[in-house]
C-alpha cells in the first residue's frame, strides 16, 4: 500500500472510531441520562453501576482507545500538510475528552460503585457526571468534525 493510501486509511479509521465514541457520549447526553433522571435513586444507581461494568468490554475499548491512537498516528503521518493541522486539532480535542474521562468520569464511576445510601451516592454522582459527559460529547464531536475536515483537505473544490 502506498504511503498516501496508508495515511488515508488511518485517517478514515480514526474518523470512524471517533464517530463511534462521539456517538456514545452524545447518546448518554440526550437519551440515557435524561431517561435515568426519571428513575428513583436505587434504580438510578443500580443501572449506572451496570452500565459502568458492561461498557468495559473489548469492543468499547477498541474504539475508545483506538480513536486516540489512530488520531495520533494520523497526525504524525500527515504532519506538515493542510489535513495534518486538522488532525492535530482533533487530537488535542479528543485528548482533552480522554483526560476528562480519566480525571473526572472514572473517579465518579468508582465512587458510585461503593456501598452506601443510593440517594447520597446519586447526589454526589449525577450532576457532575452529566456535566462532564457533555464536555466529552462536545470535545469528541469537535474532534470528529476536524477529522472529517481533514478527509477533504487538499482536495480541489468541485463547483459548477
Amino acid at each position: 500500500m502506498s504511503e498516501k493510501r496508508s495515511s488515508r486509511a488511518v485517517l478514515g479509521a480514526a474518523t470512524v472510531a471517533m464517530g463511534l465514541i462521539a456517538g456514545v457520549f452524545y447518546v448518554f447526553a440526550c437519551a440515557v441520562m435524561p431517561a435515568l433522571d426519571r428513575s428513583d435513586d436505587r434504580t438510578y444507581v443500580e443501572v449506572m453501576r451496570d452500565i459502568n461494568v458492561v461498557i468495559q468490554n473489548p469492543v468499547f475499548f477498541l474504539s475508545f482507545l483506538g480513536a486516540l491512537a489512530l488520531t495520533g498516528v494520523s497526525a504524525w503521518q500527515l504532519r506538515g500538510t493542510a489535513g495534518g493541522r486538522w488532525v492535530t486539532a482533533a487530537l488535542v480535542a479528543y485528548g482533552l475528552a480522554f483526560l476528562v474521562t480519566v480525571v473526572f468520569s472514572i473517579p465518579l464511576n468508582d465512587a458510585l460503585a461503593a456501598k452506601g445510601d443510593p440517594t447520597a451516592l446519586r447526589e454526589h454522582f449525577e450532576d457532575p457526571w452529566v456535566a462532564w459527559n457533555v464536555v466529552r460529547a462536545v470535545l469528541s464531536t469537535l474532534a470528529l468534525a476536524c477529522l472529517a475536515r481533514a478527509l477533504t483537505a487538499g482536495r480541489p473544490a468541485t463547483g459548477r
